[in-house]
């Protein structure tokens, strides 16, 4: 199939640096990539402020048309969310299609999702997005289904009736309430049953779904695209003393991610929300992951999620090129394709949930076998050894602050 020529714009305002533009601008041909365009122009523009009218100015304008005239182009991407009013006299001034970068990204959520709920999350993303925007689209939404940004949220007229919209919205925000109820069951049983989860984090595109599959001996998709993961996936690890957890996979951060994405992907962040330990993944050979991490903490203190102890994991080291040297601590560097690195990265996970965990140091009957085991599962143990003077098995370790030692001891405690 043909890629779909694209022209991206970008306006270069005074609130951002060169470095900054230049990645944003570099982020969105990677996003295009993604969604199956090939770029064939970046026409730039630098200006105090955004032109209210039209992103950008006259002059712009008029090379802009030109140049999709020349090259055939089929889409125009902007490189900032557009009102409505720009939208409008965009696709009026041009003849072709126009987006913007929120609505690219939700067009790759829109092909990504593979759960009900991810598909609930990207279609009341869509609609809330199109809602105040029907009337500067036009002719744009009677080809929905047509290309780069119009994987919409179904077959309706959507131009002709906002009130269908809006009792979609009310409808996906219902059934997605009900899907917050169930996650927080879920979430009950999990801290009954003394379960720790670990949350893998980080950029798009940083080898986090490399990092779950190695760990967790799975086969997500594991692609060199932007958000190759949309929807969390939860299982099952052991760490080197056996202490068991759940691993969850997340959807990557972006830069500059709308904060109407956000919201609407709320429930599938929650994820994140609710672990108990954050693997922050960083891409240690992309020359701008120094921004990518700014923006990860930024998008974790918007969650509530910054409190949440971290280690940093810079992947990608075989890519690497000249000295490294980390500016997160604690961190560790690794290649998810080495096995020794990895063994490495569950040695230093152990370390740093020794440094927050209680110490514990107990006796067990011989006949307390469920609660050896269960120390063993559910705890750190660094030493286990039956006393023959005592007639008793002494085991030392460390445990979660949550974890009640006493309920494990009595036979209480409740796993599946």
């Amino acid at each position: 199939m043909q890629r779909e020529k694209i022209l991206i714009v970008g306006v270069k305002t005074i609130d951002h640096t060169d470095h900054h533009f230049q990645s944003t601008l570099e982020e969105l041909k990677s996003l295009s990539h993604t969604a199956g365009g090939e770029v064939v122009k970046v026409v730039t523009q630098n200006r105090r402020h955004i032109h209210p009218a039209t992103y950008v100015g006259e002059g712009k304008l008029n090379e802009m048309k030109r140049w999709i005239e020349a090259l055939d182009v089929d889409l125009v991407i902007c490189n900032h969310e557009l009102s409505p009013g720009q939208l409008r006299n965009l696709n009026e001034h041009f003849g072709v299609r126009v987006i913007d970068r929120s609505q690219l990204i939700l067009d790759i959520f829109a092909r990504r999702a593979i759960t009900k709920e991810g598909k609930l999350q990207v279609e009341l993303a869509q609609l809330e997005y199109l809602l105040p925007r029907l009337h500067g689209m036009g002719s744009v939404l009677s080809r929905l289904g047509g290309g780069i940004g119009t994987r919409g949220p179904g077959e309706t007229k959507l131009e002709t009736d906002q009130r269908h919209i809006r009792r979609r919205i009310d409808e996906i925000k219902r059934r997605l309430q009900d899907v917050v109820k169930q996650r927080e069951q879920y979430r009950k049983r999990r801290r009954k049953r003394f379960v720790y989860q670990i949350a893998l984090i980080g950029y798009t595109n940083a080898g986090k779904s490399t990092i779950f599959n190695r760990l967790a001996e799975e086969s997500t998709l594991e692609e060199d695209l932007l958000f190759a993961t949309l929807d969390p996936l939860t299982r099952k690890i052991h760490l080197p003393s056996g202490f068991e957890c759940l691993l969850t996979d997340t959807v990557g951060f972006l830069q500059d991610l709308p904060t109407s994405l956000i919201a609407a992907f709320k429930s599938t962040l929650e994820e994140v929300t609710e672990a108990d330990f954050l693997l922050h993944v960083v891409d240690a050979s992309h020359p701008d992951h120094e921004q990518h991490i700014k923006t990860v903490h930024a998008i974790l203190e918007e969650l509530g999620a910054h409190t949440i102890p971290m280690l940093t994991v810079y992947n990608k080291k075989d890519r690497i090129e000249g000295p490294f040297i980390p500016l997160e601590h604690p961190s560790i560097v690794i290649s998810a394709y080495e096995q020794e690195d990895l063994n490495a990265l569950l040695i230093k996970i152990e370390e740093q949930l020794k440094a927050l965990w209680q110490h514990y140091h107990v006796m067990l009957r011989p006949d307390q076998g469920r609660a050896l085991h269960q120390l063993s599962t559910h705890s750190i143990v660094i030493n286990k050894y039956f006393d023959e003077l005592k007639n008793m098995y002494v085991v030392e370790g460390y445990m979660p602050k949550t974890f009640a030692l006493e309920t494990i001891i009595k036979g209480d405690f409740q796993h599946d």
